[in-house]
């Protein structure tokens, strides 16, 4: 017998035994057990055992464990209702069945289910008083959008020039409100009242442009007027991270050139904003009696469908503008497209360097006027829903950075 052969029965039986060490400590203080960790062991082995002889004998034994853990059931329910160790039990067998042919998955797979079986308590505490409704079922829309919307859509290159690719197109909204939902748990996960900058920025992920809006209203009526400042270049922030993520997604060689000028862009407004929010301490006591949660709801389908809209357009813009009057005709459309989103012109313009119609210079110049034009919209809006005074001080930090970003993004196509 050779180590490789008895290599998956060891990792079967620490399987076993993990499992069945947590299901014994989370029951010290209850009732016994029907399965201890010595019977979880025993079925991790089993599993492996049964492997070794055919898929036929894991069917058997899987059916003959199900049968032994209904009766064990039946015989504890009055003093355990629950089903979790039975449960655990069937993982555990099937684990030990699954280490015979890929024992560090199996391995890893275990390490999961104790994870999950040790984080009860925080599991339910956190779907029960933390997740609300709204959350639920917006989670829910995003699942929808992701799994059962983007498998039916043709993998193919349609419409004029062919550049349009409807899964394409559709994956680039479900990665970029993915990465929103990621900023949005950040926040809901270190409660909203550490720091009205991680609200900005988390909020900022779900929507710069409406954050911006939203801390600019909150200038008007609230005493902390420094940290509506901050909050909303703190969501400039999320704007340059989320552009950064979503072209690693479209094309790796472009996220490599893109991420210096955008990470000094984004340090460059993190201090900006770090020494206006410390003006704070000098504030009232109640400056965050707000309700601060991030752009209110996680996820909403229409601005999904208006991401893809926007974006289609651009496509087609850019690529009409590249074949009529060269790579500046997709410059310009990137700009014009900033207008409405700070990552559609990016994202076009990636996409055609991806397809071979445009160059890299090209595609680094349409990024930066992208945002160029984003950046003036989002001022733009900053004078109108928080007055001069909150417009001046959210355009004196957001500008230079921005002009940091597309300098660096000039400098980089001049070099490419």
């Amino acid at each position: 017998m050779t180590a490789s052969q008895v290599l998956p029965f060891v990792y079967s039986l620490a399987i076993g035994l993990l499992i069945g060490f947590e299901r014994e400590r989370s029951h010290r203080d209850g009732p016994r057990l029907a399965a201890g960790s010595r019977t979880f062991a025993l079925l991790a082995l089993v599993g492996t055992l049964a492997a070794s002889f055919g898929r036929w004998t894991i069917v058997s034994g899987m059916i003959m464990v199900a049968a032994l853990l209904v009766v064990s059931y039946l015989r504890t329910n009055e003093e355990d209702p629950g089903t979790t160790t039975e449960v655990a039990a069937m993982a555990t067998y099937l684990l030990g069945a699954l280490a015979y042919s890929k024992a560090p998955l199996a391995a890893g797979l275990a390490i999961a289910t104790a994870l999950l079986l040790v984080g009860k308590m925080r599991i339910h505490a956190f779907a029960r008083d933390v997740v609300t409704d709204t959350e639920v079922e917006d989670a829910l829309k995003f699942l929808v959008i992701a799994f059962v919307v983007l498998p039916l859509l043709p993998d193919r290159n349609l419409g004029p020039y062919g550049v349009l690719n409807p899964a394409h197109i559709w994956f680039i909204v479900v990665a970029l409100t993915g990465i929103s939902w990621i900023g949005y748990i950040a926040v809901r996960a270190l409660g909203p009242r550490r720091g009205i900058l991680v609200t900005g920025l988390a909020g900022g992920f779900v929507s710069a442009t409406a954050t911006t809006v939203s801390m600019g209203r909150l200038s008007r009526t609230s005493k902390s007027f420094p940290s509506a400042v901050a909050g909303a270049q703190m969501a400039s922030i999320a704007t340059l991270i989320l552009l950064e993520a979503i072209v690693g997604v479209v094309n790796r060689g472009v996220a490599s050139n893109l991420w210096p000028p955008l990470l000094a862009g984004a340090v460059l407004l993190s201090v900006i904003a770090w020494f206006g929010f410390r003006r704070i301490r000098s504030e009232s006591p109640d400056v965050s009696t707000h309700d601060d949660r991030p752009g209110g709801r996680p996820f909403t389908i229409l601005p999904a469908l208006v991401l893809a809209g926007v974006l289609t357009v651009a496509l087609l813009v850019a690529r009409w503008g590249a074949a009529t009057i060269g790579p500046k005709g997709a410059v310009l459309a990137a700009g014009a497209t900033g207008l409405a989103d700070a990552h559609a012109g990016g994202l076009a313009a990636t996409t055609l360097y991806q397809q071979g119609h445009l160059g890299l210079p090209a595609c680094l110049i349409a990024i930066g006027a992208g945002l160029a034009t984003n950046t003036a919209v989002k001022c733009i809006l900053a004078f109108g829903s928080g007055g001069p005074r909150f417009g001046w001080r959210f355009s004196v930090g957001v500008v230079p950075a921005f002009v940091v970003v597309c300098l660096g993004l000039a400098w980089t196509a001049s070099t490419a």
